[in-house]
This record gives structure tokens, sequence and C-alpha cells, in this order.
């Protein structure tokens, strides 16, 4: 099966043309190599899948016929994903929530206090 295929099918993306364009950008490697979409994935290959920021590790366990169930994707695939790519994420979230959401327009005056505030202290 198609590598593009295989990640649509294990619900890694929503639609195979998505997984398609992740392979082309060169988010997508088997055994250290980065791959094209036609490449052909076999049980015991080490996929390695860039989204969101976060590495996704597996090892393709087997090959389904079609686009599975999420409670059965565990069948055709062993998650090696380390828990730090979490967290680092986690952390990401974090200092995005902390600024203003863009296209919220010019900062208020107590915004203006706060970031003269904050340089401020850092030049102390």
């Amino acid at each position: 099966m198609r590598i593009d295929k295989y990640l649509w099918s294990t619900r890694y993306f929503k639609t195979r043309n998505i997984a398609t364009e992740a392979c082309k950008k060169g988010h997508v490697r088997i055994n250290e190599q980065v791959v094209k979409p036609s490449r052909e994935v076999y049980p015991l290959d080490k996929v390695i899948v860039r989204k969101n920021q976060i590495n996704y590790e597996f090892t393709v366990l087997d090959v389904p016929e079609s686009r599975v169930g999420a409670k059965l994707v565990d069948i055709y695939r062993k998650d090696t994903t380390p828990k730090e790519a979490f967290e680092h994420n986690e952390l990401l979230q974090f200092s995005k929530d902390y600024y203003r959401k863009k296209g919220t327009g010019r900062p208020t005056k107590k915004d203006r206090r706060d970031i003269d505030g904050y340089l401020d202290e850092e030049a102390e």
C-alpha cells in the first residue's frame, strides 16, 4: 500500500490529499529516509510523521484493506512517539495563549503599560 494511503487509512490525516502534500513537503520518513507519496509501506517499517510540530513515530504492524475505525488503528501500527514531543507542544500552546489574539486591533492603554513595564524590568 502507498504511504499516503496508509497514513489516511490509519487516520493520521483527514484526507488522502493532505497526506500526499505532507509527503511532498518532506514531513514523512520511512526508515530515516524522506519518501514520496507513492512509496510502498511494509510491515516492520519505522515511520516518522511531522504534524502540528510533533514528530509522530510508529512501526507498521500490518496494512489495512481500507480506512479503519479509530478503535482499530492500533491493530495496524505500534506507536513509539516519545512523551517529550507532546510536552514541547504543550509549552508552545501555553506561549501562544499568553499573547494577544491576531486581529484584535491596536493595544489598549493597559496593554501598553504592561509592555512598557515588562521592558523596564528587563533593562534593570
